[in-house]
């Protein structure tokens, strides 16, 4: 079942497309790896499906909604979570988390207790009275992520999530999306260290300059491109390969002066 249609997406700023002609056709409970270069679209993409960027050309369904006219209603069902968010980190996590279960609609007391275990999980409770203000970038993150879930939403879009977290917090991370996974959620995943976006994708949409470049598993993806891993696919696709190669000799030179 089609739970995310994408039809001749295209956005511009100014005179220049960020996108171009994008058509995807994504079904529930799948995991889509969706990574590209700076630059290439990928944040804009997810702003636009989740409703975040109202202007744009072409067709985006979610849930067998259109955006342009139900983007509040898709946003009370899906979960987003950024790279970089603007809390407001005067509140603590707990009168922030608060804060976003009320807008989802959560009774007090659910928002109470998940708030409580999820800030348990990631090892927040002790700080669950301390104003954000004073967290690390990991710690905000994490928090992130709980007020992006907290509702369970059907689908879930993670743009870089991984920013900042330390070793078991990314640990964690990977596992939880297996468990969403598994248990029917629909992910789209979007981020730069490959080896995680290898393993716990179903589908991987690779895209450059607006454009999608390659789409399918990562057992098609290495057939097509005659390649290992998904980060000599990417760079064989991105022409990124011979470029990173002079680059750094260019690089090692210049420290020799």
């Amino acid at each position: 079942m089609s739970i995310i249609q994408i039809n001749n997406l295209k956005k511009k700023y100014s005179n220049n497309y960020v996108l171009q002609d994008i058509n995807l056709t994504i079904d529930a409970g799948q995991i889509v790896g969706y990574i590209g270069p700076n630059g290439a679209g990928k944040s804009t993409t997810i702003k636009i499906i989740c409703g975040i960027i109202d202007e744009f050309e072409g067709e985006v369904n979610v849930l067998g909604l259109d955006v342009r006219r139900h983007a509040i209603e898709i946003k009370q069902r899906i979960g987003y979570i950024p790279e970089q968010a603007s809390l407001y980190d005067v509140l603590n996590p707990t009168e922030y988390l608060r804060f976003v279960g009320k807008l989802y609609g959560l009774d007090d007391e659910v928002i109470k207790v998940k708030s409580w275990e999820l800030l348990r999980l990631f090892d927040l409770a002790d700080k669950s009275e301390t104003r954000m203000n004073t967290y690390s970038k990991g710690m905000k993150q994490k928090v992130l992520l709980i007020s992006g879930l907290m509702h369970n939403p059907e689908i879930i879009f993670l743009d870089e999530p991984l920013s900042g977290l330390d070793a078991n917090a990314v640990i964690l991370v990977k596992e939880i999306l297996s468990q969403l996974k598994q248990s029917g959620k629909t992910i789209f995943y979007s981020s730069h260290i490959m080896d995680v976006v290898e393993k716990i994708s179903d589908r991987i949409v690779i895209i450059d300059k607006g454009e999608v470049l390659a789409d399918g598993s990562f057992e098609t993806l290495q057939q097509q491109a005659h390649q290992g891993s998904l980060e000599n696919i990417f760079t064989s696709l991105t022409g990124g390969s011979q470029q990173n190669n002079s680059t750094a000799k260019e690089f090692i030179d210049i420290l020799k002066f």
